[in-house]
């Protein structure tokens, strides 16, 4: 398998950060990353399920593998469900970055405080971590959190502001959880915020990162269903 992989994603911002968490486990992966924001922009106007929407999303997976890269990962939570159903018989492999986050989330559970910034992003990661523990043959409760107004720090580049109205919603909010999702990778510097919360705090890009390229390695071969959970992660 080629040690060549790339990511979708729907902010610029990913880019270094996932450029960084890839290379620190294995320097010699060619890394690229395509960003497409208004994926995003489209999929909060007429939601994740719209069938043009999906179907620009899934030709975006396949643009982001045509240079040769093995493994497309998206790192948008919001169109992830529609990235990893991307057709790609034997040319590549289609994921989601929130995927890994989800599993470790059911192993933790039962009860989730799912955190999200943007309305658009709780749905599609409910339906996920539900498919996860359906694969589990568990069960999970899940609490939704909307940090409103957040997401217009991010917007504005107020990076500092968008995490820390994040970590406060949650530490608000997290009595009684067993585990914290943050559902968007751009929250992920919140749990650093959190780590005195008492329950573990995930977020997306490093678990998915790792899953990723432990796949692409060779390494998760034999087990990828139950890194990844019982969705079509081998293309489809």
């Amino acid at each position: 398998m080629r040690r060549h992989i790339a990511f979708l994603h729907t902010s610029p911002v990913h880019v270094e950060t996932f450029e960084h968490l890839a290379k620190a486990i294995d320097p010699a992966l060619d890394v690229e990353h395509v960003v497409a924001e208004d994926l995003l922009v489209q999929a909060q106007r007429v939601g994740a399920d719209d069938p043009a929407l999906i179907a620009r999303v899934q030709s975006a997976m396949a643009d982001a593998a045509a240079r040769g890269a093995a493994l497309v990962v998206c790192t948008c939570s919001t169109i992830g469900g529609a990235a990893e159903r991307t057709p790609t018989g034997a040319g590549f492999t289609a994921t989601r970055i929130d995927r890994a986050m989800a599993d470790r989330a059911v192993a933790l559970g039962p009860r989730v405080l799912l955190v999200a910034a943007l309305d658009s992003t709780l749905a599609p990661t409910a339906a996920l971590i539900r498919t996860s523990a359906a694969a589990a043959r568990t069960r999970v409760a899940l609490q939704p959190l909307l940090v409103a107004g957040a997401w217009s720090h991010f917007l504005q580049g107020d990076r500092a502001a968008y995490v820390a109205a994040v970590a406060q919603a949650v530490r608000a909010a997290a009595s009684g959880a067993d585990v914290v999702v943050l559902a968007q990778a751009s929250m992920a510097p919140a749990a650093e915020l959190l780590s005195d919360l008492g329950v573990e705090v995930l977020a997306s890009p490093k678990l998915g990162v790792q899953a990723a390229v432990a796949y692409l390695q060779g390494r998760a071969l034999a087990r990828a269903p139950a890194v990844f959970g019982e969705q079509p992660f081998f293309g489809g």
